[in-house]
């Protein structure tokens, strides 16, 4: 078990990296630590004297090994637990030593946070002055200010996974939104280009304006009807940010995932003059933000986007790893791009005004997650089906979202380690199918009146049907899997409409190879593999073994 602060604050001298750091302490009752105390309890002299006997570059040495023995991660060995607990205060010059830098890095990927003051000049030159403690701002500090921070912006911003300006916050409003950002979840994913984040907590719309930045002019603001009170608050954030939105509403579900829907949108984005330095921001369940990422990648062939999932699906699913597409007369998903957003901001407190059925089809691909990948998401379901099954949204508590966003952190987690080695789908990726296969089927032989995570639960117990038929799994496996999909509420057969129309479509499945079909199947918890050319009459056989009407 190894330990190293939660948050470790960079920035000019002055900006209030120890005021708010205090603040958060105070608040969160966390240690607190400041670099220059830990030097000048470690040396036995104020900063002012070790300048002034050792001279900078002694200090910045001294710096860099105590800002090590916080937060480096070297040290830890591969599988063991990190603590995140207290406050790191860093000088303003700490950043700029290489060793330090890489420290930094180290400490982000492994999920600290690294958070930019960034203050206003006169603000922090006149608090960075009052002190006295200032060495190399004792001669003309407002010109050595100026020159410094020329310096050193492009490297605390490089090196930020947050930035907070923080005009016109009070010490305790800038901490309170610290910790609103110590709440969240950051998944990088990796393999992407470019390599993005997924920010799972509440409110995490408000990074909108950090990641779209300042050189994107219009934002298109792709959303269903169903949720515009999240379109809403989106809309405002883009608007107060300086942005000029315009509203593009698509139907909801699969009715959005449409050739003339996707054509509409086209239209409006060449009336308004969109142009390669604009932004789209897809607001919504899964095939709002397939839509959203399908109209980014083809307008001219290509664009930014940040997706803002609302549903539990599209959180764990459907807005993370670059798949964007649209549905056709053949089949779901045929047309479509791997094109991967600028980010994924996924507002958990958006799943208190879902319709309980869409939560539940959400734990469909929650629940296929745990069987490729994670047994522990299993685990997870198990102890708390009756809780996830009778859940009203509207009333969720704090214990029953704590469940909910670790299962969510989870799922996207399984995601990301696929999508990161495998982007386009070429191998490893293909896992992330597990009962897709049958599910898409039904999707589209149901005209889409069942939900993506509904028809995905049958798959799930198609493909285990199919394994155990091969002799790879056992009965048992294929009643778990019943039993933990009816656990919470999910189907787990189908009424055939017709075998033979079934095989057809499964045949234009993306996975198919010539004549051949494949499956994805899981032999064990946590381990999924390909099924090559089943026989016709193997899955003729799982099919009848899904079937009410069997």
């Amino acid at each position: 078990m190894a330990r190293v602060p939660q948050v470790v604050f960079i920035g000019m001298p002055g900006s209030g990296k120890t005021r708010i750091g205090k603040e958060i302490s105070s608040l969160m009752s966390a240690a607190f630590y400041d670099s220059d105390d830990e030097i000048e309890r470690s040396e036995g002299l104020r900063i002012p004297d070790i300048f002034e006997q050792y001279g900078e570059q002694r200090f910045r040495q001294i710096e860099r090994d105590i800002i090590a023995d916080f937060v480096s991660t070297d040290h830890i060995r591969d599988g063991e637990r990190i603590i995140f607990d207290g406050v790191l205060s860093l000088g303003g010059g700490a950043p700029m030593t290489p060793e330090t830098q890489e420290n930094l890095r180290s400490y982000a990927r492994a999920g600290g946070h690294v958070v930019y003051l960034n203050a206003q000049a006169d603000e922090a030159i006149e608090h960075a002055t009052r002190s006295g403690n200032r060495p190399l701002l004792a001669h003309n500090p407002h010109q050595v200010w100026m020159d410094l921070y020329s310096k050193r912006h492009d490297t605390y911003m490089d090196l930020a996974t947050y930035v907070l300006p923080t005009h016109g916050k009070t010490p305790r409003q800038a901490a309170q939104t610290v910790i609103d950002l110590l709440s969240e979840h950051v998944i990088h994913v990796e393999g992407a280009q470019p390599e993005y984040d997924v920010r799972i907590g509440t409110s995490t719309m408000r990074h909108l304006p950090d990641i779209l930045g300042k050189n994107t002019v219009r934002v298109a603001l792709i959303h269903t009807t169903s949720v515009q009170r999240h379109s809403d608050k989106a809309r405002t954030i883009l608007r107060r940010a300086g942005y000029d939105v315009t509203e593009i509403v698509i139907p909801d579900a699969e009715h959005g995932k449409t050739l003339p829907v996707v054509s509409r949108a086209w239209n409006t984005l060449g009336e308004i003059g969109f142009t390669r330095s604009d932004a789209i921001v897809g607001v919504g369940g899964g095939a709002a933000t397939d839509v959203a990422g399908f109209i980014a990648a083809t307008w001219l062939r290509g664009i930014r986007y940040v997706n803002c999932p609302t549903s539990l699906l599209a959180m764990v699913d459907a807005s993370t790893g670059g798949k964007t597409g649209i549905n056709t007369d053949a089949g779901k998903n045929l047309v479509g791009s791997f094109y991967t957003p600028a980010a994924v901001l996924a507002d958990v407190d958006t799943l208190r005004t879902l319709d309980q059925r869409i939560f539940i089809e959400g734990l469909g691909e929650v629940i296929k997650a745990g069987y490729i990948a994670d047994p522990q998401i299993l685990q997870i379901v198990r102890q708390h089906a009756d809780m996830l099954k009778n859940l009203n949204p509207a009333d969720i508590t704090d214990e029953q979202m704590d469940v909910i966003v670790e299962l969510i952190e989870r799922s996207v987690r399984v995601k990301e380690r696929h999508v990161s080695s495998d982007l386009k789908e070429h191998g490893l990726r293909e896992f992330l199918n597990y009962g897709h296969t049958l599910g898409h089927a039904i999707e589209k032989l149901e005209h889409f009146t069942w939900r993506h995570g509904e028809a995905v639960s049958v798959g799930m117990v198609f493909a285990a049907e199919l394994a155990h038929i091969h002799g790879i799994v056992s009965e048992e496996f294929v009643h778990d899997t019943r039993s933990i999909l009816d656990s919470v509420g999910l189907p787990t057969s189908w009424s055939v409409p017709d075998d033979n129309e079934v095989l057809s479509v499964m045949h234009r499945d993306k996975k198919a190879r010539g004549h051949m079909l494949r499956f994805v199947i899981v032999d064990e918890i946590g381990h999924a593999r390909r099924l090559e050319n089943p026989s016709e009459d193997s899955v003729l056989e799982a099919l009848h073994r899904i079937n009410t009407h069997a």
